[in-house]
């Protein structure tokens, strides 16, 4: 199991977020730290940049994990438009 590490930009953004959606990436977040290489993940390394994104639907949820440390970064959660600016 990886360790979460949120920072603050994306926690506001999940406390502002409707409980519905914040259910939905929470529990995608929560199963990313448990096994970020499953099958059930839409994931992706990001081109030109050091990040991944996990997709849950419009939203995006942009991270860096460290393997080594066992630690997953979440950097940034966006809507679909605005999480590659």
């Amino acid at each position: 199991m990886y360790r979460l590490v949120i920072h603050k930009q994306a926690a506001k953004k999940l406390k502002s977020l409707s409980s519905k959606d914040r259910l939905r990436i929470t529990d995608k977040i929560l199963e990313l730290s448990y096994d970020p290489d499953s099958q059930n993940l839409d994931i992706k390394k990001m081109t030109g940049e050091p990040y991944w994104r996990l997709r849950i639907g419009n939203w995006r949820v942009i991270y860096d994990r460290d393997d080594c440390l066992k630690i997953i970064q979440i950097e940034r959660i966006k809507p679909r438009g605005d999480a590659y600016k």
